[in-house]
């Protein structure tokens, strides 16, 4: 089975640039529901810099630990695909990139 490397904050809750290194935001809408569906194909890692036991403790209370199957605070080699809220895919093209990186915003600066 691929492993899908997701971001926590920004990705999977509804964090918006606020951090609190002792409270995780709530989980954005949806997020049970996808998580479910992915982890039938993927193995799933959650991505965060937070603490791990925080972070476990946020799966557990939110019901969604059933689906993840490791916290890391490392982007693993190995993942078949990365989520993250503060990531551009590269396309071959530098000047693309430079672009890309000049108009960069995460998508929760909009909702600011």
């Amino acid at each position: 089975m691929k492993t899908l490397l997701i971001d926590l904050d920004g990705v999977l809750n509804t964090y918006c640039g606020d951090y609190n290194e002792y409270e995780i935001s709530p989980p954005r809408e949806g997020v049970w529901e996808f998580l479910e569906k992915i982890s039938k194909q993927y193995r799933v890692e959650i991505f965060t810099v937070r603490d791990k036991e925080l972070t476990q403790k946020w799966l557990n209370d939110n019901n969604l630990n059933k689906f993840v199957s490791n916290i890391t605070n490392t982007k693993s080699p190995y993942a078949s695909i990365i989520i993250d809220d503060r990531a551009l895919n590269f396309n071959g093209n530098f000047n693309d990139t430079i672009d890309a990186i000049v108009k960069f915003k995460p998508h929760w600066r909009d909702l600011s």
